[in-house]
């Protein structure tokens, strides 16, 4: 057997009844946020391009678009409703050592399968928790930033095994859809470099895109490179380089160790956010009081969103570098009191008081921190006042992070908060207790009450 058909049978073998219970709260929890998240996102400048897009192109209609009226084919499906979940970054992660990924990003895309395949909610968490555990495990011993690829291309893999796993499909053909998949979308890292832009939040719904479309052509028979993963110029041989993953061995628990963001900012911001929001409550200072912050951090936060390998952090103007740099997140907590998608709205990004002090944000890899990552999420502040006085904190964790999960009435109110502009109460309880009840109903009870929140601008209509 090649690998892949190792990891189509773990796929096709893979029950519900394999979660503990555990594993399926974390998972109910997961599919609120993501909602909320989703729900959160439908002002976004991208969404609205691609609501433009799809009452452009109609589709098929199987599948329903959140927060409209309108259905389209399935895999048009998992790129609309993944990039709602992915466009504010408030959704959930999974840190490697040497790789962060989203796995939440393949709701979208599994939502629409399962949708589509008329299946129940424990069969859409059984397929999501598939996803999420292929995912996390490639990142853990499959690491590719380093070699200049996105994370979206373990997703390739992960978002094909979900899809394959709702929609039903035998061991042979949910092979193919994940190498098809694999081979076809291996993603480069510059969308997460330099200038970010729109792509930064539609990469893994292209990806989801592409791996839910890859998996209706292996439903037909289409076949993929059965040694996509070991085979001469494969993927360990022209990108991640030689690992072992034995699937046979493999549960579904991983999602019970990814994190959930406390605030509307890139992952590894989440404790120094925390932590600076908590020096300020304790010793009352004003923004006009601070001269500098000065932050320690692990390496990896360093370099994705501190001025490290990837680029300047200092000079933001749109919501895709704001939600990447560390200097504007701490900024813009301490002038705002939180971090939410309004702290990215253009007139937010450009006013002075943030553009100013955002210069006086120093950000330091440490050794001794980086070695705790990402068992804990160190990091050390040092704010110096105007009179002299250095206010110091360390923080090894945040409200989310694996150590500290987010109860169930945490992301209730996150869900209440971020949804509230585009529901009445009556449906944000609805959705709740559809949700902490998903594996009693049916998959199309959900997507129904998705129908039922309001898009701005009226929606897609597709000349109904």
């Amino acid at each position: 057997m090649t690998q892949v058909e190792h990891l189509a049978e773990f796929v096709t073998q893979a029950s519900y009844e394999d979660l503990s219970e555990a594993a399926r709260q974390q998972l109910k929890i997961r599919v609120l946020d993501s909602l909320a998240c989703g729900i959160g996102a439908l002002e976004g400048e991208p969404i609205q391009m691609l609501r433009a897009y799809l009452r452009e192109v109609g589709g098929t209609e199987h599948c329903t678009l959140m927060a409209t009226k309108a259905r389209t084919s399935p895999d048009r499906a998992a790129f609309y409703n993944g990039a709602l979940i992915r466009y504010l970054d408030y959704n959930d992660s999974y840190l490697a050592s040497g790789e962060t990924c989203h796995p939440s990003d393949n709701l979208g895309a599994v939502l629409a399968a399962a949708e589509s395949a008329d299946r129940h909610g424990r069969e859409l968490l059984e397929a999501l928790a598939v996803a999420y555990q292929v995912q996390c495990r490639l990142s853990d011993v499959a690491p590719v930033r380093a070699h200049g690829f996105d994370h979206t291309t373990q997703g390739s893999y992960a978002v094909a095994a979900g899809v394959s796993k709702a929609l039903g499909l035998e061991g042979n053909k949910t092979a193919h859809a994940i190498a098809i998949s694999g081979t076809a979308f291996n993603a480069l890292r510059v969308t997460r470099t330099g200038t970010l832009s729109h792509w930064k939040g539609l990469a893994y719904p292209n990806t989801a895109f592409g791996g839910t479309h890859a998996a209706l052509l292996a439903k037909q028979g289409i076949t993929g490179p059965p040694e996509v993963f070991e085979g001469n110029k494969g993927f360990m041989d022209s990108i991640a380089g030689q690992f072992s993953l034995d699937w046979s061995k493999e549960d579904l628990e991983r999602v019970t160790q990814t994190i959930i963001k406390k605030y509307n900012a890139e992952i590894h911001s989440q404790s120094a956010t925390e932590g600076v929001l908590e020096l300020q409550q304790e010793h009352g200072f004003s923004t006009e009081d601070i001269k500098r912050i000065n932050i320690d951090i692990f390496d990896v936060a360093y370099h994705i969103i501190g001025g490290g390998e990837e680029g300047t952090k200092t000079e933001v103007h749109t919501k895709e570098q704001a939600d990447h740099s560390l200097p504007y997140i701490v900024s813009v907590a301490l002038l705002d009191g939180n971090v939410l998608p309004e702290q990215y709205l253009p007139q937010r990004i450009q006013q002075p008081d943030i553009q100013s002090l955002l210069q006086k944000v120093t950000v330091r890899p440490i050794e001794s921190l980086s070695q705790r990552f990402p068992q804990e999420m160190p990091c050390r502040l040092t704010i110096t006042l105007q009179d002299g006085r250095e206010l110091v904190k360390e923080k090894q964790d945040y409200e989310g992070f694996h150590t500290r999960p987010m109860t169930w009435e945490t992301i209730t109110q996150k869900f209440h908060r971020l949804t509230q502009s585009y529901t009445d109460t009556s449906l944000r309880e609805t959705i709740i207790q559809a949700v902490g009840n998903l594996e009693t109903i049916k998959v199309k009870e959900l997507t129904e009450l998705l129908t039922q929140i309001q898009t701005p601008e009226g929606g897609i209509h597709h000349g109904k």
